[in-house]
């Protein structure tokens, strides 16, 4: 929906209250068998559906601008909300099928556990994953489940998938991918058939750390009497409902009655999900956001970087138009609020497997500008790895979740080569070379897909990716140097060449500070700021203003990244297998010139 159209659904009440007005509507008789429209006044429960996602950042397109926004801090601001609203008694939260991320979840049961101590709290689910169970466990008194629903309750797994052997035996490409950091194994998917044992290591100790803070939460339920019967699903409603991991089984209707006559309240009011109202009014609003500018200032900013990360957006080849983390943009966003007085304290949410080690290298340096004026906090989501933990250790504070994965602190760089494969098929390619030199052809060509590197190439690749890993350590012992605390290299290095971490093993190496969520970093930053307890928080956007985005040539640029997006491979990846794409692109850049990237060695789902 458009301002325009808005603006237009917007007046019609008015027009239709004149009309009816001047036409004495209120006199006319009451059709036969018409329903009283629900009442607007008096106790209500609260409605928080969280179905249609909770994602850290919510995309959208050109004319998306009203309503409620999804994203994740928005769910925190609507609690808020219904916590100051004298009129809510009650809350039912709708988690609907939505797996929620592990971290999100976990800082969502925090926050359902602190409303029921003061407001009836009843959750419903058409099924429950192990994310959103544990969000349930902790934070809901009451959970309902949809007769046909199922609790997964099956315990955390990861898979890694390993392509060698289709690769360079049956597809013949030459695969040279280089490493620095025993534990990155980041090349382990493209040149071996299993794990090595550090990457076996690495990922088995952070699952168990993971697992230890997933079932402290379900504990929470029942004194954890459950906590057998979490890992040994998945159970149908009934099921469920027998074994004590549910309470009722029905409808979302029958819970949202239910909770209605024991609460009770006599209407609903929906404060986050589809419906909830969030309309801007008054014609300077509209004039404001056409003009890419907020009629709120607030002291403390929000900053959301969320997905990989890249010096720009792309638009071409297999990873044409991909969104994420881009230099450019979250430069000049950092820029403007270090610049801005009214900006007494940033935020910023992280949730990144890392990507471009130069485009980090570029924002920490921006963030570090930034913090030597004003408090900079950090907020750990789903995962801060490699690159996305570059980004953070420039961080005052950071805080993390117990299920969030923290680390990945190394470096990857190199190539697959087609040469061998095009020659398979009955295509040969020669490189020519202007000096005469020895080596020249294979070292001038050395980005190109079509040859192999020999072992000179190899080592100057090799020696300028531990060049960027000495530089990583370097960076982290800057970062974590404030406020206090020493950081050296050697304490890093403890925790580097590429090793991951749940958020307490995280918080235990120093890595992070405090385990906590946003809710948390926000109280930080006001009190490091020594702002009150209540003061605004903004969230920032980096996108350009609406005028801005009619110009002409914006709107080709636009048309041909969509064009782009729509026909790539990587669409059809987002389809068949989302939980590939964070770590297909984060490694992206190496298709696209660069010689390392600073990214999570494998794609991690955990659910």
């Amino acid at each position: 929906m458009n301002r325009r159209t808005r603006t237009l659904s917007t007046a019609a009440p008015l027009v239709l209250a004149l009309a009816c007005s001047a036409l004495a509507c209120d006199g006319r008789a009451k059709e036969p068998g018409k329903t009283e429209p629900p009442p607007k006044k008096g106790p209500a429960v609260a409605v928080l559906d969280l179905s249609a996602g909770v994602p850290e950042v919510e995309s959208g397109g050109l004319f998306s601008m009203g309503g409620r926004s999804r994203a994740f801090s928005s769910l925190l601001e609507a609690i808020d909300e219904l916590k100051e609203d004298k009129d809510v008694v009650a809350v039912l939260v709708k988690f609907g099928t939505n797996s929620l991320g592990p971290a999100r979840a976990a800082e969502i049961g925090v926050e359902l556990e602190r409303l029921a101590a003061s407001k009836k709290v009843s959750c419903h689910a058409d099924a429950l994953s192990n994310a959103s169970y544990m969000a349930a466990a902790r934070g809901c008194p009451s959970v309902w489940m949809s007769p046909a629903g199922d609790t997964e309750a099956i315990g955390l797994a990861s898979q890694v998938v390993y392509f060698r052997r289709l690769l360079a035996d049956e597809l013949h490409l030459n695969i040279d991918i280089l490493q620095v950091g025993k534990f990155k194994g980041a090349e382990e998917p493209l040149t071996r058939d299993g794990p090595s044992p550090e990457a076996r290591q690495s990922l088995t100790s952070t699952l168990a750390d993971l697992r230890g803070s997933w079932l402290e939460d379900i504990k929470k339920r029942k004194n954890g009497a459950l906590v057998d019967a979490v890992e040994d699903g998945p159970y149908g409603a009934a099921k469920s409902k027998e074994m004590g991991l549910t309470d009722e089984v029905g409808y979302a209707d029958e819970a949202l009655a239910a909770l209605k006559k024991d609460s009770g309240a006599v209407r609903e009011k929906i404060f986050f999900g589809p419906g909830a109202d969030d309309q801007p009014d008054g014609l300077s609003e509209l004039l404001r956001a056409l003009a890419g500018e907020s009629s709120e200032h607030g002291p403390v900013a929000l900053v959301r970087l969320t997905g990989s990360i890249a010096m720009s957006a792309g638009g071409n080849g297999i990873f044409g138009g991909r969104g994420g983390i881009i230099e450019k943009e979250v430069s000049r966003t950092i820029a403007k609020l270090e610049k801005d007085d009214d900006v007494k304290a940033v935020v910023l949410r992280i949730d990144s497997p890392g990507g471009s080690a130069l485009a980090s290298d570029l924002m920490w340096h921006q963030l570090m500008k930034l913090r030597k004026k004003k408090p900079l906090v950090v907020s750990v989501g789903e995962m801060a790895a490699s690159g996305g933990y570059y980004l953070s250790c420039s961080g005052d504070f950071i805080f993390a979740e117990p299920m969030s994965i923290v680390g990945s602190i190394g470096v990857v760089g190199g190539k697959i080569g087609v040469g061998d494969a095009l020659e398979k098929v009955g295509v040969h390619s020669e490189t020519f070379a202007a000096s005469p030199r020895p080596g020249a052809a294979a070292r001038a060509g050395y980005e190109s897909p079509l040859l192999k590197w020999d072992d000179a190439t190899r080592g100057r690749v090799l020696e300028s990716m531990s060049n960027i890993y000495e530089l990583f350590l370097q960076r982290i012992v800057e970062g974590r140097s404030t406020r206090g605390r020493t950081m050296t290299r050697d304490k890093v290095a403890e925790s580097a060449e590429g090793r991951i971490f749940g958020g307490r093993d995280a918080k235990a190496r120093g890595l992070v500070d405090e385990l906590g969520g946003l809710r948390d970093a926000i109280a930080k930053a006001r009190e490091l700021a020594n702002l009150p307890k209540d003061a605004k928080v903004v969230t920032v956007s980096g996108k350009p203003a609406f005028l801005d985005a009619l110009e002409p040539r914006a709107a080709e640029e636009r048309a041909q990244k969509a064009a782009a997006r729509a026909t790539s491979p990587m669409s059809i990846l987002d389809r068949i297998a989302p939980e590939m794409v964070p770590f297909v692109t984060s490694v992206a850049p190496l298709a696209e010139g660069e010689n390392a990237v600073v990214a999570l060695p494998f794609a991690v789902v955990v659910r």
